[in-house]
């Protein structure tokens, strides 16, 4: 199975691309990890909503240039579903067996995605009714993807 992490903004913090390594090298017994980067946008503070849905629609366009045709595009967003640990592994689990052998997870930019990523994505996720950095969510998504590989191979993991 092939795994992209498509998301918008590069990781500046040492900590945070520490982390994106240490899952990156741990995901390679289960999966092919990519991880795509394009370029944010420069959000001005008190930006108007007409200016945030154009800077969405901006780094929306940049995000649909690297959704491949044929993948099964999951998108993070506050108002998607929610798993528990085990139902991600199981959703991740039953893609598999669905022949879906390339899943993309997309994850916007500080002021989140554009309407028509929303709408191309298959499926929306929530990891929580909280905010998080878009920084670190990447590494929350990496942590989740690994645990769901550990639970749907019977392996033991931290609960």
């Amino acid at each position: 199975m092939k795994i992209t992490v498509l998301a918008v903004g590069k990781i500046k913090e040492r900590y945070f691309t520490d982390a994106v390594k240490e899952y990156s090298k741990r995901l390679g017994r289960y999966c092919k990890l990519e991880i795509i980067e394009v370029p944010d946008e420069k959000t001005p503070d008190h930006a108007t909503p007409s200016e945030q849905d154009r800077i969405r629609d901006r780094e929306g366009e940049r995000l649909k240039k690297q959704i491949r045709e044929g993948a099964y595009v999951i998108a993070l967003a506050i108002n998607g579903t929610q798993y528990t640990s085990e139902n991600f592994s199981e959703k991740i689990h039953q893609l598999g067996l669905k022949g879906e052998s390339h899943i993309i997870f997309i994850i916007g930019g500080s002021i989140g995605l554009s309407a028509e990523i929303l709408q191309c994505a298959k499926e929306q996720i929530s990891f929580s009714e909280m905010t998080f950095p878009h920084q670190l969510m990447r590494v929350i998504l990496l942590e989740q993807i690994y645990r769901g590989f550990r639970i749907m191979h019977g392996e033991p993991y931290h609960k």
